[in-house]
């Protein structure tokens, strides 16, 4: 007799990573199964999605967007929410096995607390909700019973490599970057980045926010800070590497010198299946290596002067406390900035420097200070671009 299907609430399936978790769920064969879905602005797609996958619930975050549409073709079965405070409702159901947390930047948290709240295991693809909380996210989960699988493919690949040992023999996690379309750019020629150019990612499709953080490498950045709270690590036990191909998807090194590396294709649906289907493995979609074809792999250390961005993450994930909140809220208006035309590519980490340099740090904030804190940054980089 087959197990019962996994039950999946997909916070985000709209966006990139939401969509192909609809893929991975469609190909399933009835293994896994859509019982809840959110979207912010594409309610026509939200609308789509509800009509092919049968969730029981939708919540369409937009308001505006929501009031605006026809929602007359939604099957009997589902409902439909309107407004951000029913995402919390929809990670929290009692028939929801697993909560896709995908929602871009530090909106995701609400989503990620409310889940691990209810005691769900949570597939984290917002890597935001512990850039923010970090310790406050871990303690909740431990508190809880809950656990969390990393989706963001880095992650994936590390979690997959520590079972190769015991913790203790860890010597060091490498997380690899492809280094973006510019990781040969000159500062001048960073100076002039276009947001056409900083939208063309070469090895991975993803949405605007987070392809301008990884042409940053801010994107980087933000993964230290989550690798140093999921996997219980100090900050010095993590390093980066760039790797043009973005095969190999991060490495661990233990202390026999052994090193342990998880390679695929940069295909997103191999680590989403992955957190949805484990501790099992499973025939899945995403495109195999191909083993009779010659493959090369290239490895070189980042430039921090070119990137100063990874120095940024590895000073917030030592700092701890509020830090985090900061760095994350003045990215996300830096780059919404950058792709209003209003600042240039060069300036977002500069932006962003200052305003964590000039916060009042916590070491050891409430989940409000936090949300207080990611509000002024945000307040301040648009001081910052008009001064």
């Amino acid at each position: 007799m087959a197990p019962p299907a996994k039950n999946i609430a997909i916070l985000g399936s709209t966006g990139s990573i939401g969509k192909s978790t609809l893929e991975v769920i469609a190909a399933s064969q009835g293994a896994l199964r859509a019982v809840a879905l959110s979207g912010h602005g594409s309610v026509a797609l939200l609308e789509s999605q509800a009509i092919r996958f049968r969730p029981s619930r939708i919540v369409a975050t937009d308001r505006q967007a929501a009031s605006s549409h026809d929602f007359s073709r939604l099957p009997r079965e589902t409902q439909l929410l309107v407004g951000t405070e029913h995402i919390s409702e929809i990670a929290a159901l009692p028939e929801v096995d697993v909560v896709l947390s995908a929602i871009v930047g530090s909106a995701g948290l609400r989503g990620t607390w409310a889940a691990l709240q209810a005691g769900k295991t949570v597939a984290l693809a917002n890597k935001e909700s512990l850039v923010v909380g970090g310790p406050l996210v871990i303690e909740l989960a431990r508190r809880k019973g809950a656990q969390i699988l990393p989706v963001d493919s880095e992650h994936s690949a590390v979690f997959q490599a520590l079972r190769a040992g015991r913790r203790d023999e860890v010597r060091r996690v490498v997380l690899t970057a492809s280094g973006g379309p510019f990781r040969n750019h000159t500062p001048q020629q960073l100076a002039n980045v276009t947001v056409e150019e900083a939208l063309a990612h070469p090895t991975w499709q993803m949405g605007p926010k987070i392809t301008v953080d990884s042409a940053t490498m801010m994107n980087k950045a933000l993964e230290i800070i989550e690798a140093r709270w999921l996997f219980d690590l100090a900050p010095e036990q993590i390093t980066v590497v760039i790797h043009p191909q973005s095969i190999v998807h991060s490495m661990v090194e233990y202390r026999d010198g052994s090193v342990i590396a998880q390679l695929s294709r940069p295909d997103m649906k191999l680590p989403i299946q992955y957190a949805l289907t484990w501790p099992d493995r499973c025939e899945g979609i995403a495109e195999k290596l191909a083993w009779s074809q010659a493959l090369q792999l290239d490895f070189q250390p980042p430039d921090f002067e070119r990137f100063p961005a990874l120095a940024l993450g590895l000073e917030v994930a030592k700092a701890g406390g509020s830090a985090g909140a900061v760095l994350n809220g003045a990215n996300e208006a830096a780059v919404e900035a950058f792709l209003d035309h209003r600042i240039g590519f060069h300036q977002i980490v500069p932006a962003c420097r200052d305003v964590l340099q000039s916060h009042p740090f916590s070491s050891d904030p409430t989940l409000d200070q936090l949300q207080s804190l990611d509000r002024w940054a945000r307040e301040e980089i648009s001081r910052w671009i008009h001064s």
